[in-house]
């Protein structure tokens, strides 16, 4: 039950937490992004750099997922085509993206893409907060809790 990370966009502090998770549980996880990422050194933690392009991460995610595998992403799309092929799935904030839910986000994210390619919304999420990193790792804990002794 590996862990997939959409690394492109993927906060520092959580690729932090994300490598300590997987050495303590010694559960194998993977940072695709298309430009090199820094990373300790540890037998569970692997990088794959994909070439530049439109959904090149993405698309390598999905290939190599599971079904049971969690993916850390805040890609709505990608968060979809995962759940569809059976993996838990959460954004950096700790937010999980369930089959319930999904179809709700990518309307929002629909229409806010219209509202800012209109002009009508140029702001952006809040900043990245200390509560965020907590919410987080509470969850990839109760996760891992519940997955890593499968």
């Amino acid at each position: 039950m590996p862990i997939w990370v959409d690394a492109d966009a993927c906060p520092v502090p959580i690729r932090e937490i994300l490598c300590r998770a997987a050495t303590r549980w010694q559960v194998d996880t993977t940072f695709i992004a298309n430009h090199a990422i820094n990373l300790p050194p540890s037998p569970y933690i692997k990088r794959r750099q994909v070439p530049q392009g439109f959904d090149v991460a993405d698309n390598d995610i999905i290939d190599q997922m599971e079904k049971g595998d969690l993916v850390i992403t805040q890609d709505i799309p990608l968060a979809a085509e995962a759940i569809e092929k059976g993996a838990d799935v959460f954004n950096p904030r700790g937010q999980a993206f369930t089959k319930e839910n999904i179809r709700q986000r990518l309307a929002m994210r629909n229409f806010m893409e219209e509202m800012r390619n209109a002009g009508q919304v140029t702001g952006g999420p809040a900043p990245f907060s200390q509560t965020d990193r907590k919410e987080f790792a509470d969850k990839l804990d109760r996760w891992l809790q519940q997955n890593a002794r499968r």
